[in-house]
C-alpha cells in the first residue's frame, strides 16, 4: 500500500515524515522476509524498484509542495534559510527551496494593527473576568498633580520594518504594549488631572504618539505608530461624584467669567463711542465758535470801515437797523405822557367821526 498525501491533509501530522515512516516499514518487512528461515515460495509483494520509485515520487510531491507559497497584496515574505534571515519577497506565487530548508513568514506590513488599553473590544464573557484585573491595572495612572485617573486608550501601528519585527525583539507585542504603557504613563505624569479630563487631552496623546515613536525607533521594533487615541479618561468610581461637583463648579466659574467678559467687551466700545462723540462734538462747537467770532469780527471791521466815511450815514443806519430787529420782539406799545389825567386825550374824538385813531402822544409807539 503506498502513500497517499489526501490522507494526511488537516490531520497535523508532517506529511513526508509519515512517508518515510511508511517505506521504512515496508523495506523491513521485506529485508525480515528475505533472511527468515527457509526460502519463500515467490517473490514479495513488490520490488527494490517500486520501492525506490514509490519514495522517489512522495519526495518530488513533498518536494513540490513545500517550495511553493502565495504572498497576499497586503503582505511581504520574510525568507529564513536554516533559521537565517535570507531575503523578502513582495506580493505573489513564489518558490523557495524545499524540505524545510527556507521558511517563509508572511508579515502584514500595509495592514493597520491595533492594540487597546484598559478595555477589549473583542474580549469574551468568560475571559471578561480574568482580563479585568490586567486592564484595571493598565488604565489606573498618577498624574503631574497626584491625582489618580483612569485613561484608556487605543494605539494603531504599521510594520515599517519586517526584518526588524521578526529578528531585533523578541516578543515585538508585548514589548509594544509595555512601550506605549510607559510612554503615556510618562507623559500623564506631567500633565494635571484636569488638562488629562478635559481641555489637555489631545496635547496628552500627541506628545505620547511622540514618545512611543522614539523609544520603538531606539528599540529597533520596526514599528510605524500611526495614531494614539485616548478613548476613555474619567476619575476612578470612589471619587467620580465628587468629581464631577467640582467640575460642575469649574464650569459655573468659567461661565461667569465669560459672561463678564462679555458684558466688558460690549461696555469698553460703548463708552469709547460715547467719549468719541463727546470729543467730535466739542470739536465741531470750538471750530463753530471760532468762525463765528471771526465772521463777526470781519463784519465790525467792516463797518468800522464805512463809518469812518460816513459817520451820520452809519449812525442812523445802524440806529434804524437796530430798531427794525428790535421792536418786532416787543409786540404792541402804548407811550403817553406822565402828566396825563387819563386815557381821553390818546383817543382821537374827532366830530363826526366813529372810529377812534391814535393821538399824536401815541405816535411814537411801534408794532
Amino acid at each position: 500500500m503506498g502513500w497517499d498525501p489526501r490522507v494526511h491533509e488537516g490531520s497535523g501530522r508532517d506529511p513526508a515524515r509519515d512517508a518515510f515512516r511508511q517505506l521504512r516499514d515496508q523495506l523491513r518487512s521485506w529485508f525480515r522476509s528475505r533472511r527468515g528461515p527457509g526460502r519463500p515460495e515467490g517473490p514479495p509483494s513488490f520490488g527494490v524498484a517500486r520501492i525506490l520509485a514509490m519514495a522517489a515520487a512522495a519526495a518530488i510531491a513533498f518536494g513540490a509542495f513545500t517550495s511553493y507559497y502565495q504572498v497576499e497584496p497586503d503582505e511581504v515574505g520574510v525568507i529564513t534559510r536554516f533559521g537565517r534571515f535570507a531575503g523578502t519577497s513582495g506580493p505573489g506565487p513564489h518558490f523557495r527551496i524545499p524540505f524545510g530548508i527556507e521558511r517563509v513568514k508572511k508579515v502584514p506590513v500595509q495592514r493597520q494593527l491595533k492594540m487597546e488599553f484598559g478595555f477589549r473590544s473583542d474580549a469574551s464573557a468568560s475571559g471578561a473576568r480574568a482580563a479585568a484585573a490586567e486592564q484595571g491595572r493598565e488604565s489606573l495612572m498618577l498624574t503631574g498633580d497626584l491625582n489618580v485617573a483612569v485613561v484608556e486608550w487605543i494605539v494603531q501601528y504599521k510594520i515599517k520594518d519586517p526584518y526588524a519585527f521578526l529578528f531585533k525583539v523578541r516578543n515585538v507585542d508585548e514589548t509594544l504594549r509595555s512601550l506605549s504603557e510607559a510612554a503615556v504613563r510618562s507623559v500623564v505624569g506631567d500633565h494635571s488631572v484636569n488638562e488629562v479630563l478635559t481641555t489637555g487631552r489631545q496635547k496628552v496623546a500627541t506628545e505620547a504618539k511622540e514618545v512611543l515613536q522614539h523609544l520603538a525607533d531606539r528599540y529597533d521594533a520596526g514599528a510605524d505608530i500611526q495614531q494614539l487615541v485616548l478613548q476613555d479618561v474619567n476619575p476612578p468610581d470612589p471619587v467620580k461624584p465628587s468629581f464631577n461637583e467640582v467640575n460642575q463648579a469649574v464650569q459655573e466659574k468659567e461661565r461667569a467669567i465669560n459672561e463678564a467678559q462679555a458684558e466688558l467687551n460690549k461696555a469698553i466700545p460703548r463708552a469709547r463711542g460715547e467719549a468719541e462723540q463727546a470729543i467730535r462734538a466739542a470739536e465741531g462747537y470750538a471750530l463753530e465758535r471760532v468762525n463765528r467770532a471771526r465772521g463777526e469780527a470781519d463784519r465790525f471791521a467792516a463797518i468800522h470801515a464805512e463809518y469812518k466815511r460816513n459817520p451820520d450815514i452809519m449812525r442812523r443806519r445802524l440806529y434804524l437797523e437796530t430798531l427794525a430787529e428790535v421792536l418786532p420782539r416787543v409786540g404792541q406799545k402804548v407811550i403817553f405822557d406822565e402828566s396825563a389825567k387819563g386815557m381821553t386825550p390818546i383817543l382821537r374824538m374827532a366830530p363826526g367821526s366813529d372810529e377812534p385813531a391814535v393821538s399824536a402822544a401815541a405816535a411814537g409807539g411801534a408794532r
